[in-house]
């Protein structure tokens, strides 16, 4: 199938999880994760309807902005993004999904306060505790929240999660649960319902992250097809 076809197949999924839980589907942001294909790929995603485009390396995000790979479609930047590598990615894609450290937070508000724009971003959880995963625990989050109020050249817009991978059906639910109450619980109460993007899923459990209220769901083979190492 081609690249619109797949758009329009998980369209469809995310229509029927998000009726069944009586949501809206344009409610929903479909970011296609573009990591390992190429410029002319994400031309197809965008000229197939996608909502955004998402990569996961700097190095290769850099490549495709000069080849205009993304032109017509937001970027997000959505993988581990080193400190180092924090330079090339503020103020060149419209929202940083994967801010995972205090100390990632403020280089970025520092960063953008130096090119005198603000950065869009959400906070990663590490839902899961896993220690291969970047990301805040969860009990640290409202005092990452906080902070993130308190600088003036980032918006926070919400909460990103990778879950451990499941080991059974719709085993990523519990984790979608308790990531969206904690989003619930900081935009009542730290955010006052300032907060419109909650950004959880892929291609094995978007549906499962739609129900369990996501805004945003990464996905990458159910658009793109296996990832190869050409990029």
């Amino acid at each position: 199938m081609s690249i619109a076809e797949n758009i329009a197949r998980v369209r469809a999924n995310i229509e029927r999880a998000a009726r069944a839980t009586g949501r809206d589907p344009a409610e929903i942001t479909l970011v296609g994760a573009s990591k390992k294909n190429d410029a002319a790929a994400c031309r197809a995603a965008i000229a197939g309807g996608i909502d955004a485009l998402g990569e996961n390396r700097v190095q290769e995000m850099t490549q495709k902005l000069a080849e205009h790979a993304y032109d017509g479609a937001p970027l997000h930047f959505i993988g581990h993004l080193q400190r180092n590598k924090a330079k090339q990615v503020v103020g060149r894609v419209d929202v940083i999904e994967s801010v995972g450290s205090e100390e990632l937070l403020r280089l970025i508000d520092a960063l953008a306060e130096n090119l005198g724009v603000v950065q869009d971003i959400l906070l990663e959880v590490n839902i899961g505790g896993e220690a291969a995963k970047s990301g805040f625990a969860p009990e640290a989050i409202p005092a990452a929240a906080a902070l993130s109020a308190a600088l003036a050249h980032v918006r926070l817009r919400g909460l990103m999660c990778i879950p451990p991978v499941a080991e059974e059906e719709h085993g990523s639910i519990p984790y979608f649960e308790k990531v969206r109450s904690l989003y619930v619980d900081i935009n009542e109460n730290l955010y006052h319902n300032r907060f419109d993007m909650l950004s959880m899923g892929m291609s094995a459990d978007y549906e499962d992250a739609v129900r369990c209220g996501a805004t945003i769901v990464r996905v990458g083979t159910a658009i793109f097809g296996s990832r190869t190492d050409t990029i």
